[in-house]
């Protein structure tokens, strides 16, 4: 098979949109403000999994990657969810909005909440990038091009819906919208470069749609079982 040029293979990753989970019924009723307390804090506690294997997911990909140039770049994103030292990062910052729906700090990091669902999702993702080559992990992060929005439309609405929490929690989205506000430009020129092939380029929609799916998984997981009992 022949290589489709870079637009259309950039059309076929962004025909992906609608597998996002920003259609996902649990952000539905969030935004609508229907969720209850416990269930905004299964939301959190389930969500800090994700965040803090997000960094692993990234050094994984480093560990794979055979480029210094692309290593540099990627190694900012763990910069980013760890921080410099402790008490910062967007790992810390996904604790404080954890703190600010009412749970403590010592059920969030032993992880009491995480439901098997969404356990088995992420490492399925933290396995996905140890696994595939590097290209096709980094494609799976392209959810980047559809999820500026969704944080802005999410703190709009967290702000409106739910004036109880604190808005020192919400300094996670604050500066993750800024970190996507390129909408993974930078991510999408790494994948369009190096997948030279038809093959790579189907590999690399199988990755965000995959990543797709790993997201959608995690809140059909909360959507299930937080109505069932407060965390």
């Amino acid at each position: 098979m022949t290589a489709v040029s870079p637009a259309e293979f950039v059309a076929e990753l962004r025909a992906l949109a609608p597998r996002y989970w920003d259609s996902h019924p649990f952000h539905l009723r969030m935004h609508a403000g229907q969720l209850s307390k416990h269930e905004l804090q299964a939301w959190a506690a389930n969500r800090w999994y994700y965040q803090r294997c997000i960094a692993q997911k990234d050094a994984a990909i480093l560990s794979n990657c055979p480029s210094p140039e692309i290593r540099r770049q990627w190694r900012e994103r763990i910069v980013w969810h760890d921080g410099t030292q402790p008490g910062e990062g967007g790992a810390e910052n996904w604790i404080r909005l954890a703190e600010a729906v009412g749970l403590t700090r010592e059920e969030v990091l032993d992880e009491r909440h995480v439901l098997p669902g969404t356990r088995f999702a992420v490492d399925a993702y933290v396995n996905f990038a140890r696994t595939k080559p590097w290209v096709e992990a980094i494609a799976s992060g392209l959810t980047e091009m559809f999820s500026g929005a969704l944080m802005r439309k999410r703190l709009a609405a967290l702000r409106e819906q739910y004036p109880w929490i604190a808005e020192e929690g919400f300094a996670y989205f604050t500066n993750r919208i800024q970190a996507v506000a390129g909408e993974g430009q930078a991510t999408v020129d790494i994948v369009v470069t190096h997948s030279r092939t038809r093959e790579q380029q189907l590999a690399a929609v199988d990755a965000l749609s995959f990543k797709c799916d790993v997201l959608r998984a995690v809140l059909d997981a909360v959507d299930y079982y937080s109505g069932k009992g407060k965390p």
